[in-house]
């Protein structure tokens, strides 16, 4: 049979390594039987979550050198040592934020002509993302705010997520605990995270109340309350809230996050937020007398941002800090009744790594592959491509100085 397309699966490089996949063994050998012009191989790796061995079963071959592929496809950014010259990557390269910490790699994947195609910007005409791990973001984030819950009220105990064979034995063990009657927890956003982790509240048998119901009254249940930024901020002039509006001039916008504050006992955040938007919670806030929360379970994991707490990003196997609100500084965690315990872990669908590989691999299937290995010219990969053969594409054309400079 004459290979027409070589497709090479990456060894994860970042540090810590990240255990995702792109596509399971599984995916691959249907893959192979959709497009028998197309080959895939898979660099060797002692640490994926599906092993070296999984992938031999299948007949998949295992490459330490890829060089010959055409298309070379992981899951966080790629070691700028490792790049091979005018080669198609696909991957989460973090970069068209003119992220400071991936400006050399980026540098380096124009300077060796390479075609970059970003996950995060794979979007439909109308710009919906048609792949995404922030549904496993939201489900492992807030079964770590429970878990952190647990732990500071000394009342039941949940095993890590990455400790979890999987999405089923996590939320087993969920269906286990017993909350406290009238605890108050609070979901923002109204996206993949924010859903996935209203998923894991379900779960756990906590019951979904409006945001006035939340505010004004008490339970003798535990319960949750989502909001989005109509619920949270207001315009400055009294202008009636308009979500466009919102995205496009959130400077022109207020919080009236405070009111929550002194409702909940944990915030699971699951939004979106832009540097110009007003932030959730101050250092002066989380001082105020009557401010209750004491888990945060910062999913959106915005570094110095919206939420004071969130001082550093913190890792899958030590996702808990805890945050001094007078002296505002981190503290170890589960130290000081007083402190507010903190997750921010920015990569946590990695705790669950099979089932979010799983989903990620039928969502490149449904949505891009077609395309990505037919050669197929189609408007969703040129939104996610960023360079084409070195060259910033018109759509990312504003990162020229962030290359250059």
């Amino acid at each position: 049979m004459n290979i027409k397309l070589k497709v090479g699966i990456l060894r994860e490089t970042k540090s810590p390594p990240d255990r995702r996949v792109p596509l399971t063994p599984p995916q691959i050998t249907a893959l192979e039987e959709l497009y028998p012009d197309v080959e895939f191989f898979v660099q060797p790796s002692n640490f994926r979550c599906y092993s070296d061995e999984e992938y031999e079963y299948l007949n998949i071959p295992l490459k330490e050198d890829i060089r010959d592929c055409d298309i070379l496809m992981g899951v966080k950014e790629v070691d700028r040592r490792t790049l091979i010259t005018e080669k198609t990557y696909l991957f989460f390269s973090h970069v068209a934020k003119k992220q400071p910490y991936n400006r050399e790699m980026f540098r380096d994947l124009a300077g060796k002509n390479i075609t970059l195609i970003d996950y995060e910007y794979l979007a439909t005409e109308t710009g919906q993302r048609v792949v995404a791990f922030g549904r496993w973001a939201g489900i492992v984030g807030a079964y770590n705010g429970l878990r952190a819950r647990g732990i500071e009220t000394n009342k039941f105990r949940l095993k890590p997520a990455y400790q979890c064979h999987d999405l089923d034995e996590m939320w087993a063990g969920l269906r286990l605990i017993e909350l406290k009657a009238g605890l108050k927890i609070l979901v923002t956003g109204d996206g993949r995270v924010a859903h996935g982790a209203m998923e894991t509240l379900g779960i756990a048998d906590i019951v979904r109340v409006n945001f006035d119901e939340y505010l004004c009254m008490d339970f003798d249940v535990p319960v949750f309350c989502q909001i989005g930024p109509e619920h949270y901020t207001r315009h400055k002039k009294g202008k009636e809230f308009n979500f466009i509006h919102f995205t496009e001039f959130p400077e022109e916008y207020e919080s009236t996050f405070l009111q929550y504050t002194k409702v909940t006992d944990i915030l699971i955040t699951g939004h979106y937020w832009d540097p110009r938007s007003p932030v959730f919670i101050s250092g002066e806030d989380m001082k105020k007398p009557g401010f209750r929360i004491s888990v945060i379970a910062d999913i959106s994991c915005d570094i110095n941002g919206p939420i004071a707490s969130t001082i550093r990003a913190g890792t899958i196997s030590d996702p808990f800090y805890g945050y001094n609100p007078h002296l505002g500084i981190e503290e170890p965690a589960f130290t000081r009744t007083s402190n507010i315990t903190v997750m921010s872990v920015d990569n946590l669908p990695g705790e669950l790594p099979r089932d979010a590989s799983l989903d990620f691999g039928k969502q490149l299937m449904n949505n891009t592959l077609q395309d990505l290995l037919s050669g197929i010219d189609s408007p969703m990969l040129n939104n996610g491509t960023i360079l084409k053969h070195g060259q910033l594409t018109e759509r990312y054309s504003y990162l020229k100085d962030y290359l250059n400079d």
